[in-house]
């Protein structure tokens, strides 16, 4: 794949956190990791893509997909969901230091 040189100007925090990346050997470099973050965002603009897409044609054979459908489908979703957490949380204990109220 070819590369192109390019000139942006990147907010100080998004450049700090980028050095830090690549300290950390997270990243081999700057390049690589705004690199990195721009193929991420077009997958993602991708993806959206396809899901706007998806909807335009499940609506122009069915119908508009209504607010109070998609709210019904939320409650069968979350009522068949299941719950799945970590192990149960120690609970913290308070101690009273000597000579506290």
């Amino acid at each position: 794949m070819s590369k192109s040189r390019l000139t942006v100007t990147v907010d100080r925090q998004l450049v700090e956190a980028a050095t830090v990346a690549v300290e950390e050997g997270r990243a081999e470099s700057l390049s690589g990791w705004v690199n990195l973050a721009l193929a991420e965002r077009a997958a993602k603009d991708r993806r959206l893509r396809a899901l706007g897409d998806a909807i335009a044609a499940y609506e122009s054979e069915f119908g508009t997909i209504e607010l109070d459908e998609i709210a019904a489908q939320d409650r069968q979703d979350r009522a068949a969901a299941r719950v799945v957490r970590g192990g149960p949380r120690r609970q913290r204990r308070r101690t009273r230091r000597k000579g506290a109220a």
